[in-house]
């Protein structure tokens, strides 16, 4: 098995903030309606790349797009089911999309959607034209809770027992697992510790064991440079959040999703 470890330090997000703007952004969703097709604000104005294809807005089965169903009824290719809508419980989507060979299902769960509480996310891909050794699957999971209390401890105190995010991988070669672990700096940032651990499976794990051995360096070069990558867009997606609240910072999600 080869373990990599890397710790990058980022700005912290304000929680109440957070909160707040997905419980604006479930509300708006929730008041939403459709009309010929397009999905339309409480005050009118349509949702930019999203329509109704197939089913009842906001039902269990409705499939949703940017594009118009196929002439035979059929969704279209790259479609999004709504698995469940239950704004105070559970908001569930999975989503279909064929490219260059592959089809992949992807699976996104939130809990508590209000005030988010968990979201899980699911990824199972594949070959029709292949066998085995097209399939792959990955599943993750953050525990919001969690990570909001691992970053209310002090910042002397050892990093968390369990890292509130969790992801693993698997293949017929091999199989994968991903954690991630904030604790709080003293001067308000977040050191961000990120774990990759990769094995072989079965019989394979001789010969995956040799491969990272030898592929070690330009492996853990490249987990670096990701998780450094990774840093560097949350920096500008922070720059880019707007500092408001209540209805203002409303007003300025309606915006987001009706503009093109």
């Amino acid at each position: 098995m080869a373990r990599f470890e890397h710790t990058v330090t980022v700005a912290a997000l304000d929680r109440h903030w957070f909160e707040e703007a997905a419980g604006h952004a479930v509300d708006l969703f929730d008041a939403s309606r459709e009309q010929d097709g397009a999905i339309l604000l409480p005050d009118g104005r349509p949702i930019h790349g999203l329509r109704l294809l197939k089913g009842r807005h906001l039902q269990s089965g409705a499939w949703y797009g940017e594009s118009p169903e196929k002439k035979d009824g059929q969704a279209a290719p790259e479609a999004a089911v709504l698995r469940e809508w239950r704004p105070s419980r559970t908001v569930e989507v999975e989503s279909r999309v064929a490219e260059e060979g592959m089809s992949l299902r992807v699976g996104v769960r939130l809990r508590e959607p209000r005030t988010p509480k968990a979201l899980e996310v699911s990824l199972d891909g594949h070959n029709p034209q292949g066998g085995s050794l097209y399939r792959f699957s990955g599943r993750a999971r953050a525990d919001l809770h969690a990570w909001w209390a691992a970053l209310d401890r002090p910042s002397s105190a050892p990093p968390a027992a369990r890292a509130p995010v969790v992801g693993t991988a698997k293949h017929r070669l091999g199989k994968a697992r991903l954690t991630v672990t904030p604790r709080p700096a003293e001067d308000g940032t977040w050191r961000v510790s990120v774990v990759l651990s990769v094995r072989g499976r079965w019989l394979l794990r001789p010969v995956a064991a040799v491969g990272l051995l030898l592929a070690r360096r330009p492996v853990e070069r490249g987990f670096r440079e990701g998780v450094d990558g990774a840093a560097e867009e949350w920096a500008e997606l922070l720059a880019e959040l707007p500092s408001l609240h209540g209805e203002a910072l409303r007003a300025e999600i309606a915006d987001a999703l009706t503009t093109p």
